[in-house]
């Protein structure tokens, strides 16, 4: 019987603090590129705009509303999942996954040291930030 494949932890646990030494800089880059591919995707952007919409899902849902197979479903979902965007909990012999909100704070506990900004204007765009409690 084949030996079960053990998921990696997501990456974004692992994310160095800002630091004004290279290494931790190049490190912390190495490590955004990684999540930042892994939104370069526009199956993978859809996977997290359902998961926004519908909190959690099954890999078999989230296939039928992509139009894809199981294990490309699957594939983007463990890019996702490794770069620490998303998590899941297993029921039985289903997963069922959901976005990480702990990923997302420490992706931007990085881009900004200094405390997240209140707000983020990106062109015309302007994004208001608040940490809960």
């Amino acid at each position: 019987m084949a030996k079960p494949v053990s998921n990696p932890r997501p990456r974004t646990s692992r994310m160095p603090t800002a630091s004004a030494n290279g290494i931790g800089r190049d490190r912390a880059i190495k490590e955004l590129t990684y999540v930042f591919k892994s939104l370069a995707d526009r199956h993978r952007l859809k996977i997290i705009f359902l998961l926004v919409q519908n909190g959690e899902m099954s890999v078999s849902a989230i296939s039928e509303e992509l139009k894809q197979s199981q294990p490309a479903v699957s594939h983007h979902l463990m890019q996702l999942r490794t770069a620490g965007l998303l998590d899941f909990r297993r029921d039985g012999k289903f997963n069922y996954y959901h976005v990480n909100p702990e990923g997302l704070a420490e992706l931007f506990d990085f881009l900004f040291p200094g405390g997240t900004p209140s707000k983020l204007t990106v062109g015309g765009i302007e994004i208001s930030f608040k940490r809960k409690g």
